[in-house]
């Protein structure tokens, strides 16, 4: 594709950051997330598991500390501090009702203008399947963006003194085979290096190279691959959907 990509809006200052697992937002846009912060832009993590089906040589329940430290410390690398789980189960996801109502519950109370999330789509640009997480959760934030502002969806977040908020702007869908808009890289780069390497205990699982090498090659060369749609600069990039 030669079609370049514009870049993100920057006339926002909070944003909710929805995946499913612990490391999603580190393998696809934790160097833009470094550049927000260091801007003084306030981004809360959100994610709908803590990852405890994801090493298989960890039972479910020593797992799932451990991949919620590691989550904290990564998350902490490019300056966000609120990291948030919902506690479904990993790997079994469900679209459905009580996902969009977490998910919209989480967007009033923390009133972002931007919602980030994951690849939502069936396939990852058509050569590989995407898992059942990632879509459930992907579709169900972008219908909770929604959700959240109109009061008579899930009155009883109303009751719970969760008034609904009408003020999302924009979800970015980070890991689109199709994006729009990018973030320049350069800034973040190494710090998210460093916070994706902080999943260390699942990276070690994951690949037997070396694990610092292994995630400096996959995120330099993401993105060093989109820099010729972004006037040659290293980027981050995004599916923006406005609302």
């Amino acid at each position: 594709m030669t079609d370049q990509l514009e870049p993100m809006p920057t006339d926002w200052q909070r944003a909710l950051a929805v995946v499913a697992h612990p490391d999603d937002l580190e393998y696809g846009c934790a160097a833009a997330v470094a550049g927000w912060t260091d801007g003084g832009r306030d981004i809360t993590y959100l994610l709908a598991t803590r990852g405890e089906a994801g090493i298989d040589t960890l039972e479910p329940e020593r797992c799932a500390p451990l991949r919620e430290q590691e989550q904290r410390a990564s998350a902490a690398v490019v300056g966000v501090s609120r990291v948030e789980f919902l506690d479904h189960r990993d790997g079994v996801i469900e679209y459905g009702i009580g996902l969009r109502r977490d998910i919209a519950a989480a967007v009033r109370r923390h009133r972002p203008e931007l919602v980030i999330t994951l690849n939502h789509r069936d396939t990852w640009g058509g050569v590989a399947w995407n898992t059942p997480d990632h879509r459930a959760v992907g579709r169900a934030t972008l219908d909770a963006a929604a959700d959240a502002g109109n009061r008579w969806i899930f009155p009883e977040l109303t009751e719970q003194g969760l008034e609904p908020w009408d003020g999302v702007r924009w979800v970015a869908v980070a890991g689109s085979a199709t994006p729009t808009h990018a973030v320049d890289a350069t800034a973040g780069l190494e710090r998210s290096v460093q916070s994706l390497l902080a999943h260390r205990t699942y990276i070690e699982v994951l690949t037997d190279q070396d694990p610092e090498a292994y995630c400096r090659n996959f995120l330099t060369g993401n993105a060093q691959a989109s820099a010729g749609r972004f006037g040659g600069r290293p980027a981050v990039t995004f599916e923006l959907l406005a609302r």
